[in-house]
């Protein structure tokens, strides 16, 4: 097996993660809207997914309770349970979903996401967005009861704006307890953390940065540049600029130095691009990129047995500047 990259803490914790961690967005089995944005997965591929990430040597996994109103952590445990793993063995991250709720929601929904993740630990447990009827300082007090408690282990969020996180981890301080990561969008083609405060704050104040859709949902493999019958099948995805004519002439540069680097290398496309994520920043950044399909499972733990040079990871940041 190949030399994996070592294993790094999240925020200022006893968390040791991988890199690489597994998006599970995808095991929502289409059960409320934010499920609907994937197919429906069956049972056995899940596992499989779970298996291949696993196997690969990934050792921890995010859901969300909005991810199909619990349907993708009641799937993930039930693969976890199936495959043989034991609580301890590897670390699962959840969120609360704020929308239309107040702070004492995360009190009150608490047991149904243990029950969900039942016989599994919350590792972490994030705060989704900061769009809800309370704000972020009374959210991190029930986070912080909740520690105390001994019902969760460490406090995130995620798509919290530089001030907002700040606010969040002021807050925690007072009980002593970190805030130990922010999750959000960031790839090769959404660079915008570098440049609106949050890249920067987390590092001043020790916090990690889980990148969600490390992969711009694909775009930057450059599939779509080479083979533009793909964009009939792509959902949602058809009304963003990027997969747009002029979004793709924009991407293009970049896409083919990442195609090169990859035949360099002896990697995917993908692998060059998540390889970027998690080196570039130190240990600062971690990714989570979803799977759906065995190759792509390979794929993102593969992705961790290889460090791109000083020189290539430089010429990246160099051709993706446009998307800061």
């Amino acid at each position: 097996m190949k030399q994996m990259l070592p294993l790094r803490s999240i925020g200022k914790s006893d968390l040791m993660i991988t890199p690489i961690g597994l998006g599970c967005w995808q095991f929502s089995k289409q059960k409320n809207m934010a499920g609907k944005f994937w197919p429906d997965m069956g049972d056995d591929l899940i596992q499989q997914m779970v298996k291949i990430s696993l196997e690969g040597g990934i050792n921890w996994f995010d859901t969300a309770e909005v991810y199909g109103n619990g349907a993708s952590e009641k799937a993930l445990a039930a693969s976890l349970r199936d495959i043989g793993k034991k609580p301890g063995e590897i670390i699962v991250a959840t969120k609360w979903w704020p929308m239309f709720r107040t702070a004492s929601n995360i009190l009150k929904t608490i047991d149904q996401r243990i029950e969900a993740l039942a016989p599994y630990p919350i590792d972490l447990y994030q705060v989704h967005q900061p769009w809800g009827f309370s704000n972020e300082k009374a959210e991190m007090e029930a986070m912080a009861r909740l520690v105390k408690e001994k019902k969760i282990r460490y406090v995130g969020v995620s798509n919290f704006s530089a001030s907002k996180m700040r606010s969040a981890w002021e807050a925690l301080q007072k009980h002593g307890i970190h805030l130990v990561s922010n999750q959000v969008r960031y790839s090769l083609l959404d660079r915008k953390i570098e440049s609106n405060g949050i890249l920067q704050t987390a590092k001043e104040l020790g916090i990690t940065i889980i990148a969600y859709s490390p992969l711009a949902q694909g775009l930057v493999t450059g599939k779509f540049h080479d083979n533009p019958e793909l964009l009939k099948n792509i959902g949602m995805r058809k009304y963003s600029s990027s997969f747009k004519q002029a979004g793709l002439e924009k991407s293009r540069p970049l896409v083919k130095t990442v195609q090169e680097l990859a035949i360099k290398y002896g990697v995917t496309p993908s692998q060059i691009a998540l390889n970027w994520l998690i080196n570039f920043h130190g240990e600062t950044v971690v990714a989570i990129p979803g799977a759906t399909k065995e190759s792509h499972a390979k794929e993102n733990a593969g992705a961790m047995t290889f460090s791109l040079s000083a020189e290539d990871l430089s010429l990246l940041d160099t051709k993706s500047s446009g998307f800061r």
